[in-house]
């Protein structure tokens, strides 16, 4: 869900509370206009009190709804954030791997007792680091998918609790 949706359902929720409100205290709205000088009968005092009542059960349901969904959104950034932590070191491993082929690399060069030698050595090389990028970009395609699907699947399983219980 995005930001904006989520700024929605609770642009929504909040309007239906308020409409809530709304409805509770109309008999009274309207007694007061219309009526100034007459008593609130009985029966919509005790309307008035039953509807604030549910208004506030639902401004309670709504509040802990909101608090679960921000317990989501802790949840959800705090593993971006250890995954992105993860991402950084695999990088960083593979930079170092590829200096230290580079230099080993440099080093059977420079053992190459002719142009031949050197040739196919700087060939065998440029093979393997070609093997070892497919392989990583195969790796990332992977890790990414699933850690897309993973964090979708996340966030939708928190949010369907939040809402199916605050709703």
């Amino acid at each position: 869900m995005t930001d904006t949706a989520n700024h929605e359902s609770y642009t929504q929720a909040a309007e239906t509370v308020a409409d809530s409100v709304k409805q509770a205290f109309q008999p009274v709205t309207d007694a007061f206009k219309n009526f100034q000088t007459l008593e609130v009968p009985e029966a919509a005092r005790d309307f008035v009190r039953r509807a604030a009542g549910t208004a506030k059960e639902k401004v309670a349901d709504f509040h802990a709804g909101s608090e679960k969904v921000t317990s989501a959104i802790e949840e959800t950034v705090a593993n971006s954030v250890s995954e992105a932590a993860k991402i950084t070191r695999n990088i960083q491993q593979a930079i170092y791997q590829d200096t230290e082929t580079f230099f080993s690399g440099i080093d059977k060069l420079a053992s190459a007792k002719s142009v031949q030698e050197a040739f196919q050595i700087q060939t065998d090389l440029a093979r393997s680091q070609g093997e070892v990028l497919v392989s990583r970009a195969r790796s990332a395609t992977e890790y990414f998918g699933k850690l897309v699907s993973d964090s979708a699947k996340s966030v939708q399983d928190n949010f369907a609790k939040t809402f199916s219980k605050s709703a």
